[in-house]
């Protein structure tokens, strides 16, 4: 086990995460202070999702080139400016190419941080080490919006405290830059993302779900709780029920991916769960603790989509395939940031509160449909 290179990911990605959790309700609040009308604030935050999916393939060529730690510290440089560029700027427009550079940045870090805990991680450990990435990184989400509330939005501070956070992350970096992973061409270097997507098609189908459900889900539940009457204050518990699941449950689904000998059965039963769970939502709609419950479990293991999918790619793959899959698993990724909130938004428009869930059932058995195909062949993806 190479804890210093697993821990060093794992710390400079979390750091990260806490500066995203600060930063992107930060900036939400005062473009609405400003006066900005929803759609436009809408507008500005999904330049996120559509960075992800340009900067992932770019990713692994730059650390093929420059190496993975300067890649990393880099993008740490870029990110930490593009927070104090939006203190800075003088105009809205700014905002926009200043999002596309600092979710670029955070794109390719997420990609090699993941690549370098995966490679670091021995085979039969590499649940658990991913399942305690996705813990300390979902704890540094829950703490950004905390600190955020405690510093609020005026001022410089935020913004500072966001920049040293981000420009924190490049401690652990060089602390263990002489156990960096290295990423070689062997021929084929320009070989585009869509030949990974396909190589491990349940891993990168999983987190294509995971995005949509958790991105569609997170933005428009609150919308769902008023329509179906719960006050505020309860529809924003039922989330943190969902995210309280997520943290506590990673580590345990880790252990349990390590003792599979294919961790696909472990990514199809996931995807059940978080079926069963939709189906279940609109009967309990009207008791508060039953949905919390219900909401608890299906958020952790909903999450294990990610967590055991990164570790499927991990079990199949080493080197520069590994890298480039990571790559396509971030890509796949950001395609689910964007389909989820439209499909899911459609879907209330069209049938009322219960479009929610159901929309939210057709991507996990969509998945389930593939589960099937991919392990009723004979072959291993």
């Amino acid at each position: 086990m190479r804890w210093l290179s697993i821990a060093a990911a794992i710390a400079s990605i979390s750091v990260v995460g806490i500066a995203i959790g600060l930063g992107v309700p930060l900036l939400s609040v005062i473009l609405e202070t400003r006066g900005y009308s929803a759609t436009t604030i809408g507008a500005n935050t999904a330049v996120a999702g559509i960075a992800s999916i340009v900067a992932a393939p770019f990713a692994i060529p730059l650390a093929a080139r420059f190496g993975v730690v300067w890649t990393m510290l880099a993008m740490i440089v870029a990110g930490g400016i593009a927070f104090v560029g939006f203190y800075a700027a003088p105009a809205f427009w700014m905002w926009f190419p200043l999002r596309a550079i600092l979710h670029f940045a955070l794109t390719v870090l997420f990609i090699l941080s993941e690549f370098w805990i995966s490679s670091s991680a021995p085979p039969h450990r590499r649940g658990l080490v991913l399942g305690l990435y996705a813990t300390v990184l979902s704890l540094g989400f829950a703490f950004g919006p905390w600190l955020f509330a405690q510093v609020g939005s005026s001022g410089f501070l935020p913004f500072g405290i966001a920049f040293a956070l981000v420009m924190l992350a490049a401690v652990p970096v060089l602390a263990a830059y002489r156990e960096s992973p290295s990423i070689r061409s062997k021929g084929e270097s320009n070989t585009g993302l869509a030949r990974y997507i396909f190589l491990v098609p349940m891993a990168t189908a999983a987190v294509l779900v995971f995005g949509a459900v958790e991105t569609g889900g997170f933005a428009l539940f609150p919308v769902y709780g008023a329509r179906i009457g719960y006050s505020e204050a309860d529809a924003a518990l039922l989330l943190t029920a969902v995210g309280l699941g997520n943290v506590l449950l990673q580590i345990p689904l880790g252990l349990l991916s390590d003792r599979m000998p294919d961790r696909r059965y472990l990514l199809a039963v996931c995807a059940a769960v978080g079926l069963a769970g939709m189906i279940a939502l609109p009967f309990t709609a009207g008791h508060w603790p039953l949905s919390a419950a219900i909401l608890f479990a299906w958020g952790g293991v909903v999450a294990g989509l990610y967590t055991i999918g990164l570790a499927h790619l991990g079990s199949r793959l080493s080197g520069r395939d590994l890298a480039s899959a990571n790559a396509a698993f971030v890509f796949c990724y950001g395609v689910g940031m964007l389909l989820g909130p439209q499909f899911i938004g459609i879907g209330m428009d069209l049938f009322g509160p219960d479009g929610f869930a159901w929309s939210i059932c057709l991507f996990f058995g969509s998945y389930l449909v593939l589960a099937v195909f991919r392990l009723s062949s004979s072959g291993r993806a």
